[in-house]
C-alpha cells in the first residue's frame, strides 16, 4: 500500500453501526481494538493515506505478535472443558491462568503446544516464538547440574552447535556477533545464579544430577526451563516441587522476566505480585482480567453483582413485555403492538450470570480438653540418624493455641525437627517433655503414597471406627469432605486436592492437640487453600507449618521458627524481613550447603548448655510453680461455677451463695496475678 488514493480505495468499508458511505464515501480502519475505527472523507483522504498505512502496518504488526485463542472448544473423553473461549494476550504479559481444579488449564496447555488437538477454534502463535515448558520428567544422568541446565534448548545451544560446523567466514561471523549480543558467554554465571536462587549451593552444581532425588531434579527442570528463556514461558504449578525460600525467589524472578509468560499457579502471593493479568477459566470461558489475584477477584465480585443486577432488571421487563402480550395478544387494534413485543422477546438475550460454586468447608476437629502447658518441651535436644547429629541445642516450647512456622531452606533439618516433634524419632541426647495424653496430627504430602489406592474414602474411615455404626461412619466420611456416592469412589481416581482432604481429614481424625503441617497445600485450589486457613484460624489446639505459601503463613501463624546452621532459633522479623534475607546476597547460610556447616564441638556445647541450665533454674522452677497455681485455681474455678450454676443455691442460701460468688472473684483474680507471674518468668527465661 502506497498511499495513493486508488490502494487505499482497496480497504475495506467498515462503518460503525452499519451505517452506509456518506456522500464522500466514509473509510474506516480497525486499529488494536476492531471497535475503534477512524473514519476520514473522501475528500482528504490523499493527505492522511501515509499516516494510515502507518497505522495499519503498526496494527498488522501488533496483532501478528499476539498469541490469540479464537473460539475455541475442547472436549476429552467425553467431557466438555472449552467451549467457544477467546482471549488474545500481548507480547510481554504475565498471566496467570487460574480456575478450580478440573476445569481445564493443564489441558489448554497442552493444546497451546500441540499436543492435543482441539475439538474447534483456532490458536494462533506468533511465527519463530519459542515456547518453553516445564518437562513432565526430572532430568537424570552423570551430567553435573550446570551442564543439565547450559544445555537447555535456546539460542545460545543452537548457535554454539551450528558455530562448531560452520564454514562460511560471513556465517561464523555472524554467529559470534549474535552470541555477543545475547550475552552468552555470560551464561555460566546466569545458569549458576537460577541454580542458586532455586537452593543449590556452589558445591551442589558441580554434582551429578543422578544424587539428587526427584524433587530436587525437577528443580534443574525448572532451571534449565528459565535459563533458556522462552519467547511463551509455560509454567503449571511450578512452586509445588519448592521451600518457601525456593519460592519466594522464584515470585521475584518472574516479575521481572522479559518476555510472555503463564502461569497455572494456587498461590496468592505469587499471582499478586509476579504476574499483571489473570486468564480466569470459568463457565467453560476464558475472561482477562487486569492486574494481580487481588485485582481479579475484586473485578469479579463487581461483575458478579452487576449481571445479578441486570439479571433483575431484565426479568422484570420480560415480565412488563410478557403481560402485554398476554393482555393485547386478542385485541385486533393491538395485533401488531403484541407481535413487536413477541419479537423483542425473542431477540432478549439471557444474561449469563457466573455459576459460584462454595468449595466444601475443612473441618479440624478440636481436642476434647486442652492440656497444661506446655504440651511439648524440649531441654538440648540433640537429633538426627545413624548416629549422625542434624539438629544441636534444642530448647524449645509449644503451648496451646500456638501458631509456628517453620522457616529454612530444604535440607536443613526441617523435616527432622517435624519427626522429632511428632514422637516418630527419638532424641540422641537431651529430654522431650510432653503432656501425659498428647494428641499429634501429623500430615506429609508423602504420606499420600500410603494411602490404599484400592480402597475408598469410607473404606478408610471405616477402618478408624470399626465398631460404629453405619450412618455414623457416613457421617464422619461427608464431614471430611466426601458425602453420597463420593466416598464410594477409589483413591486412585480422587483428584491431588481430593487426596490431600482425605489425608488431612484421616491425620486429624482423633481430635489432636497439635497438628502439623508440612506442605498441606499442595494440590489444593486457591478456594480450598482459603477453606484451610479458615480451619486452622478456628482450631483450638496448637498448629506447626511447613509450607512455601506465603499467603497461608502471613493468615495463619503468628510465630516464626529459623531452622538454620543445625539449630533453630525464633526469627525476630516477619515474612517481608525474611523475604528480604532470601533475597540478599548474604543468605548463604541458608542454602542446601548449609548441612555441611562446621558445628560447635559437642562436649562443649554440652558444658555450655549445663551451666545455662544452672543459670536459668530459679526462671524454670517459677514457671513450673506458677503452672501449678493455675492449674489448681483453675480447678477450683470450676467447681465454683458449677455450684453458682445451680440456681437453687441462691434461693435456699443466699448467704452462701454471695459468699462463694465472692470466693469466686478472688480466685479469678490469684488467676490473673498467677499468670502475671508466669508471663514475666517465662519472658526472662527466654531472654535469658
Amino acid at each position: 500500500m502506497t498511499g495513493d488514493k486508488g490502494e487505499i480505495a482497496s480497504l475495506p468499508r467498515l462503518i460503525p453501526g452499519g451505517r452506509k458511505p456518506g456522500k464522500f464515501g466514509d473509510w474506516a480502519i480497525p486499529l488494536q481494538n476492531p471497535a475503534v475505527f477512524l473514519t476520514i472523507s473522501q475528500e482528504i483522504r490523499p493527505v492522511f493515506a501515509p499516516i494510515l498505512k502507518i497505522a495499519l502496518c503498526s496494527a498488522l504488526v501488533q496483532k501478528a505478535r499476539m498469541l490469540i485463542i479464537e473460539d475455541l472448544t475442547v472436549r476429552i473423553a467425553g467431557r466438555s472443558l472449552l467451549e467457544d473461549a477467546s482471549a488474545r494476550i500481548v507480547p510481554g504479559a504475565r498471566v496467570g491462568l487460574v480456575g478450580r481444579n478440573g476445569t481445564g488449564k493443564s489441558t489448554l496447555f497442552n493444546v497451546i503446544t500441540g499436543e492435543l488437538a482441539a475439538e474447534g477454534g483456532s490458536i494462533d502463535i506468533p511465527p519463530r516464538w519459542r515456547i518453553g515448558r516445564l518437562a513432565q520428567e526430572a532430568p537424570n544422568g552423570p551430567e553435573p547440574l550446570i551442564e543439565v541446565v547450559l544445555k537447555a534448548p535456546s539460542e545460545r545451544t543452537e548457535l554454539m552447535h551450528e558455530a562448531e560446523t560452520a564454514t562460511d567466514p560471513h556465517r561464523i561471523a555472524e554467529i559470534q556477533t549474535r552470541l555477543a549480543d545475547i550475552g552468552a558467554h555470560a551464561a555460566p554465571a546466569r545458569a549458576a545464579s537460577i541454580l542458586s536462587g532455586l537452593g543449590f549451593s556452589t558445591a551442589d552444581q558441580a554434582r551429578p544430577c543422578t544424587e539428587f532425588s526427584g524433587g530436587w531434579r525437577m528443580r534443574v527442570a525448572l532451571a534449565a526451563t528459565l535459563f533458556s528463556e522462552p519467547d511463551l514461558l509455560m509454567l503449571d504449578e511450578p512452586t509445588n516441587y519448592l521451600d518457601l525460600e525456593g519460592t519466594l525467589w522464584l515470585q521475584d524472578h518472574l516479575a521481572r522476566y522479559p518476555h510472555t509468560m503463564i502461569i497455572i499457579s494456587h498461590d496468592r502471593d505469587l499471582l499478586d505480585n509476579s504476574v499483571n493479568q489473570i486468564l480466569s477459566l470459568e463457565a467453560k470461558k476464558l475472561t482477562l482480567y487486569k492486574g494481580g489475584y487481588s485485582d481479579f477477584e475484586r473485578q469479579r465480585s463487581e461483575k458478579l453483582v452487576l449481571d445479578q443486577k441486570m439479571m433483575k432488571k431484565q426479568d422484570a421487563q420480560r415480565a412488563h413485555l410478557q403481560a402485554f402480550v398476554d393482555r393485547f395478544r386478542a385485541k385486533a387494534s393491538k395485533a401488531t403492538q403484541a407481535q413487536s413485543r413477541i419479537k423483542m422477546l425473542a431477540k432478549m438475550q439471557p444474561i449469563s450470570s457466573m455459576v459460584t460454586d462454595d468449595v466444601r468447608p475443612i473441618v479440624i476437629p478440636p481436642p476434647e480438653k486442652l492440656l497444661s502447658p506446655p504440651i511439648i518441651a524440649t531441654d538440648d535436644v540433640e537429633v538426627g540418624y545413624d548416629g549422625r547429629v542434624i539438629l544441636s541445642d534444642l530448647s524449645l516450647r509449644i503451648d496451646n493455641g500456638d501458631r509456628i512456622a517453620l522457616l529454612g531452606s530444604n535440607g536443613n533439618g526441617k523435616s527432622t525437627l517435624v519427626k522429632l516433634l511428632a514422637g516418630k524419632l527419638k532424641p540422641m541426647s537431651g529430654t522431650v517433655t510432653r503432656a501425659a495424653t498428647l494428641k499429634v496430627g501429623y500430615f506429609a504430602q508423602h504420606q499420600v503414597d500410603e494411602l490404599d489406592m484400592e480402597g475408598t474414602p469410607y473404606e478408610h474411615v471405616r477402618k478408624l471406627m470399626p465398631d460404629q455404626p453405619e450412618a455414623k461412619v457416613r457421617s464422619r466420611v461427608g464431614v471430611i469432605g466426601f458425602s453420597g456416592q463420593a466416598g464410594n469412589t477409589k483413591v486412585e481416581k480422587l483428584s491431588g486436592g481430593e487426596k490431600a482432604r482425605l489425608l488431612l481429614g484421616l491425620a486429624t481424625f482423633a481430635a489432636p492437640h497439635l497438628i502439623i503441617l508440612d506442605e498441606p497445600t499442595n494440590h489444593l485450589d486457591i478456594d480450598s487453600r482459603g477453606a484451610l486457613i479458615e480451619a486452622i484460624n478456628d482450631f483450638s489446639g496448637a498448629v506447626i507449618l511447613v509450607s512455601h505459601d506465603r499467603y497461608l503463613l502471613e493468615a495463619c501463624v503468628d510465630r516464626l521458627w529459623l531452622v538454620a546452621g543445625g539449630h533453630v532459633k525464633p526469627y525476630d522479623g516477619d515474612l517481608n524481613d525474611y523475604m528480604r534475607l532470601v533475597l540478599s546476597s548474604d543468605n548463604r547460610h541458608m542454602t542446601v550447603g548449609a548441612k555441611s556447616a562446621k558445628r560447635q564441638d559437642p562436649v562443649q556445647a554440652r558444658r555450655a548448655a549445663a551451666e545455662k541450665r544452672v543459670d536459668t533454674a530459679p526462671l524454670r522452677k517459677k514457671i513450673s510453680e506458677a503452672e501449678a497455681q493455675i492449674a489448681q485455681l483453675n480447678k477450683q474455678l470450676g467447681k465454683l461455677d458449677a455450684t453458682l450454676a445451680d440456681g437453687t443455691v441462691f434461693a435456699k442460701d443466699p448467704a452462701r451463695a454471695a459468699e462463694l460468688s465472692k470466693t469466686r472473684a478472688n480466685v479469678v483474680a490469684a488467676i490473673a496475678k498467677a499468670e502475671e507471674a508466669w508471663l514475666a518468668a517465662s519472658s526472662a527465661l527466654e531472654t535469658a
